[in-house]
């Protein structure tokens, strides 16, 4: 997914391939979950003499990435909170001592 939202314009199965460094059928079986949740679609185009198959991510598939993006950053500023609580915690028995 985040291949395809810094990608706009979409990207062949092979450039999606290598940038994921994964094989074919791990690609097609992604590929296959995210066209059925409507995250991606993909159609054929013709690059000079050969088809090829082009992958896009949709409006719902950004948006989805984005809310991800959003629950993930709220992890991690609660992580940070966390510890930054363990070290003030640890900090003050180390001074009453």
């Amino acid at each position: 997914m985040t291949a395809l939202v810094t990608h706009s314009h979409g990207l062949t199965f092979n450039e999606l391939k290598n940038l994921c460094a994964l094989t074919d059928g791990n690609l097609n079986r992604h590929l296959q979950v995210l066209e059925e949740a409507k995250l991606v679609v993909s159609s054929k185009v013709s690059d000079k003499q050969r088809r090829q198959t082009c992958c896009r991510i949709t409006a719902l598939g950004r948006k989805r990435y984005v809310d991800y993006l959003a629950v993930l950053a709220q992890v991690l500023k609660d992580a940070k909170a966390r510890e930054e609580g363990k070290a003030t915690v640890k900090g003050a028995r180390t001074a009453t001592e």
